[in-house]
């Protein structure tokens, strides 16, 4: 999957943006149909400083915890820039563009996008699992690959799930940690967020897979209909939950850092 595209196809959408975001409601909009109501106000910068009274417990319990949240960061400079540069990214083009995607689309529709982008994502979860050894996951991927592809026309309606065969991850990022590859050094990848050197790879390695299995021909149409790539850009932030300045804390960067590593680590582990 090149990046190049899906930021070029981002960055189309922009323009489509600026001319209905001016009519789309400004309140409060749940843009995920998987249950995270993530609500567009109330955006809080993390890296500015926050209204903490420096003698409450609070803020002296989170500054002597930083000490627990050690990762190996030697790039930790550049990467807090990436990481405030994201925000901002996300706050002033990412989530308006997404905002505007909601108002303009019927909720059944934008189900039916997100599925069918999810079920080219099982093309890499079944060769991880493979390479991991995991047979039995490897049958069940392949079996929802099967039942999406051919009774939920192309991936548009997940059956399989309502078949109890629901999606079960696997990168290549996790693939060389079963066999013991280390994560390296942490990293923040512009637009995509919280990475390391060995999971950032894995990325490239994915995306090399869907690209070189053209599922359904659906690389050829992609890149003849670069659009597509912008839809592909706006279904992955509407499908993820995380939001920049949740945490309500100064030490949001560490914090981040802390839980993707160990979040990490559990999914190696399992």
């Amino acid at each position: 999957m090149n990046p190049v595209y899906w930021i070029s196809g981002l960055f189309g959408c922009i323009f489509f943006t600026g001319t209905v975001l001016a009519d789309a409601p400004n309140e409060y909009v749940n843009y995920s149909d998987s249950g995270h109501e993530l609500d567009f106000p109330a955006y809080h910068d993390p890296l500015d400083e926050l209204d903490i009274d420096k003698s409450e417990t609070r803020y002296q319990f989170e500054r002597s915890s930083l000490r627990a949240l050690n990762v190996q960061d030697p790039l930790e400079g550049m990467n807090r820039r990436i990481y405030r540069f994201n925000a901002q990214f996300d706050q002033h083009v990412y989530l308006p563009v997404v905002r505007t995607y909601v108002w303009a689309t019927p909720k059944v529709a934008r189900k039916g996008v997100s599925n069918f982008f999810n079920n080219l994502k099982d093309i890499p979860h079944l060769g991880n699992s493979l390479l991991q050894g995991k047979f039995q996951r490897s049958a069940e991927t392949t079996a929802r690959l099967l039942f999406n592809s051919i009774l939920g026309i192309g991936g548009i309606f997940d059956v399989a799930n309502s078949m109890g065969l629901p999606q079960q991850p696997e990168d290549f990022g996790q693939t060389l940690g079963v066999y013991g590859v280390p994560p390296g050094p942490y990293l923040v990848i512009p637009f995509l967020g919280p990475s390391s050197l060995r999971d950032g790879t894995g990325k490239v390695v994915d995306w090399a897979i869907e690209d070189n299995v053209n599922y359904m021909n659906n690389r050829d149409f992609m890149n003849d209909y670069q659009a597509t790539w912008g839809i592909w850009a706006i279904d992955l932030r509407y499908q993820t939950p995380f939001r920049y300045g949740a945490l309500d804390s100064p030490f949001e960067y560490d914090q981040v850092r802390y839980l993707y590593t160990k979040l990490r680590e559990f999914q190696v582990d399992n």
